[in-house]
């Protein structure tokens, strides 16, 4: 079999795709400097994540050779194991930073919430494209409706833990219902009642935290940079204990951001927010060319540089150039991605790979506002670079989905031609 065969799809999406996990790769290796500590092994980070890499690419080759309309088939099952699992993770799931994120398994760990995200656009696109008008006006009123019912559930599940995945999720949902042509006043009503509800959670955040003595040492314990990866006790807790242990976590980040605006030089509390500090160090020592692969300093320092925060160890490594060249590989995934979806005979395919796409690209601009200090501290990865297993394996799955949407449309178009 010829290599050529292997890669078959769009293949500026191919570019891409392999230019990120060539950056994945170095920036990964440069920036486990404490995980080398940790094991006494500078080459098992690089090793483990090649790895996870190269299963990632073989997921993708896989899933670009299953036609779009298999997707369809295994929409019912794959919302019964998200459910499945985004409640056994609530349940028997193992505490990460204080929240109870992952599975573990035999010989690794499963992050249900990664999961979760592709099942409800993919059943979110399924909906959207059965219940268009046969006059081309857009959507059914109810399409909204049953949108919610299956989704919204599995976003309240994932928020409990995860507000930011949570909110990143419904988020692509709620543009997906704007592509997807829902009427314009259900989309109105949705915002005013969003609005809302954001107001009302925010209120109640900061109303309950001081409740939550649990919350302020996990969050005082990542101030100092700690790592805290424990099994969550859950029998020593009530329920209710249970829904709001996160709120210190929650209330403190978005006091931090309000307190921090602004603050001079003398006055900034370097210690209260370690890890944004050192991102800035980090950014501020970079130039144009940057400090050169593998001659990061804050990497030593940042308990997540090969993670939540490395972009900014991109910017101390590749500068200015390194950081527009990693934005422009998003935003060209976004506009290839779009025009792909354009040329789609059928809803379906065109709204799944622009859900997909947009969980990719809005998280990596979640990331990247988060390194360079420009919104609260979430824990969002960059999507196809940050050190991952299931979030890697699981976006490499999203590029494997649109691939095969790309072969189907671009036959689609040849058909035309001819």
């Amino acid at each position: 079999m010829k290599i050529a065969n292997l890669f078959k799809g769009d293949k500026a999406i191919w570019a891409v795709f392999l230019f990120l996990c060539l950056i994945s790769i170095v920036e990964v290796f440069s920036a486990s400097s404490t995980l080398t500590y940790k094991t006494q092994n500078y080459l098992r980070p690089l090793i483990y994540h090649s790895g996870t890499i190269l299963v990632g690419v073989v997921v993708a080759i896989i899933t670009l050779n299953i036609p779009c309309r298999y997707f369809k088939l295994i929409t019912p099952v794959m919302l019964f194991v998200t459910y499945a699992t985004l409640l056994g993770v609530l349940i028997w799931g193992q505490s990460i930073n204080g929240a109870n994120r992952v599975i573990q398994l035999p010989g690794f760990t499963f992050q249900p919430s990664e999961l979760a995200k592709g099942t409800m656009v993919l059943a979110t696109a399924q909906i959207l494209s059965a219940m268009q008008r046969p006059d081309g006006s857009g959507a059914d009123p109810k399409a909204m409706k049953y949108v919610l019912v299956v989704t919204v559930p599995a976003v309240l599940l994932i928020a409990i833990e995860n507000l930011s995945t949570g909110v990143l999720l419904f988020g692509v949902i709620y543009i997906m219902m704007f592509i997807g042509r829902v009427p314009t006043i259900q989309m109105g009503k949705l915002t005013g009642v969003l609005v809302l509800l954001a107001g009302l959670f925010m209120a109640l955040v900061f109303s309950m935290a001081s409740l939550d003595k649990e919350g302020q040492e996990i969050d005082a314990a990542q101030q100092e940079g700690v790592e805290l990866v424990a099994k969550q006790k859950n029998e020593d807790k009530s329920a209710f204990e249970k829904v709001t242990h996160r709120f210190w976590t929650w209330k403190n980040r978005l006091t931090k951001r309000s307190t921090t605006k602004g603050v001079s030089p003398e006055e900034y509390d370097i210690k209260g927010n370690y890890q944004v500090a050192h991102a800035n160090f980090a950014i501020a020592s970079s130039n144009i060319i940057g400090k050169g692969p593998g001659n990061s300093v804050e990497r030593d320092y940042l308990p997540q540089a090969f993670s939540d925060f490395i972009f900014a160890i991109i910017i101390e490594e590749m500068g200015l150039i390194g950081a527009i060249a990693v934005v422009l590989l998003y935003v060209i995934l976004l506009f290839r991605v779009a025009r792909i979806a354009g040329r789609c005979e059928n809803n379906f395919p065109a709204f799944l790979i622009m859900g997909l796409a947009l969980l990719l690209v809005c998280q990596a601009v979640i990331n990247m506002m988060v390194a360079t200090d420009f919104g609260i501290v979430t824990g969002q990865p960059l999507p196809l670079v940050s050190k991952g297993g299931t979030s890697t394996i699981v976006n490499c799955a999203y590029i494997g989905a649109i691939l095969s949407v790309s072969r189907s449309a671009k036959k689609t178009l040849t058909k035309t031609a001819i």
